[in-house]
């Protein structure tokens, strides 16, 4: 049904308090998996990002890679191996997860943004310093777990007018190149952005108390919720890592990280926009009531 300009004007008014709650906020995005995958998905989220830009949000797109990983893998006869949800990582493979990440995934993300007219600039956890990490297991190979993160060149490029594209690689000291978990990333240069908002995007609907019932979503826990959960098994599998990032990322600072469905159309402007939002919200402490 298309709208009249009576309706698009009242949509917009009724946005205003939202849009005056974020101009001049720090925004991060966590991006990848089947948001990344569908090309369709991928414009929509875009769009989102330069929407906000445009507004004065000052967003920082952090992404990942794992299926464009694989597939390179697979076209030059080198198989995938993980180890607890981490691809082991050996010499040659992380020379394609740095031409990969760096190059295609970060360089297309750019080009994506600059289509829809917004100025944006890649970037890696390797420049400037910005993610330092040492290896985090032998048997995993180039793997990092990070030690520290410098995030001056991510506020130099927000400054600039930029909207900064960050692909998850860190270096050691003696300058190895690791691949770094995107979450994981993700809530170490949240925090130390201290960031209003971090979005997780996944490929559920957010916190499930029933898996297999997407109308069991948990709207918002804390820290003492999320405990509680662990020890019921509700967060089980791969939500355990996620979740203690999300964790992670309200400790160091984030004033709220939401875990959200990257495959629904348009979800970053249904949580930021709007009283409903979209997915779980996590907290450090619940506001007393």
């Amino acid at each position: 049904m298309e709208l009249t300009d009576i309706q698009r004007a009242e949509i917009l008014t009724q946005a205003l308090p939202y849009i005056q709650k974020y101009r001049g906020k720090v925004i991060a995005v966590k991006y990848g998996g089947n948001a990344m995958v569908s090309e369709e998905l991928k414009h929509q989220v875009m769009e989102d990002i330069t929407l906000l830009h445009m507004i004065g949000v000052k967003v920082v797109l952090i992404h990942g890679g794992g299926p464009e990983i694989s597939s390179m893998l697979k076209r030059l006869g080198k198989k995938s191996e993980f180890v607890n949800g981490l691809r082991v990582t050996d010499e040659e493979t992380i020379e394609v997860v740095q031409m990969v990440l760096a190059g295609k995934v970060n360089k297309n993300l750019v080009n994506l943004l600059q289509q829809k007219g917004v100025n944006a600039i890649g970037l890696s956890g390797m420049d400037s310093g910005m993610i330092r990490c040492v290896m985090r297991d032998p048997e995993l190979g180039y793997v990092g777990r990070i030690v520290g993160v410098d995030v001056q060149v991510i506020h130099d490029s927000l400054n600039a007018g930029y909207v900064p594209v960050v692909s998850t690689l860190g270096c050691d000291e003696d300058g190895n190149v690791y691949n770094i978990n995107a979450d994981t990333a993700a809530s170490w240069i949240a925090g130390a952005m201290g960031a209003e908002r971090l979005f997780m995007m996944t490929d559920i609907d957010g916190i499930l108390r029933d898996k297999d019932d997407p109308s069991s979503l948990i709207p918002c826990i804390d820290i003492d919720d999320a405990v509680a959960l662990f020890n019921e098994g509700v967060i089980s599998g791969g939500m355990i890592p996620k979740v203690e990032c999300c964790i992670d990322a309200v400790l160091r600072g984030v004033g709220r990280v939401i875990v959200m469905d990257g495959r629904v159309s348009h979800s970053i402007l249904q949580e930021i926009l709007t009283n409903e939002g979209a997915g779980t919200m996590v907290m450090e402490r619940k506001e007393a009531k």
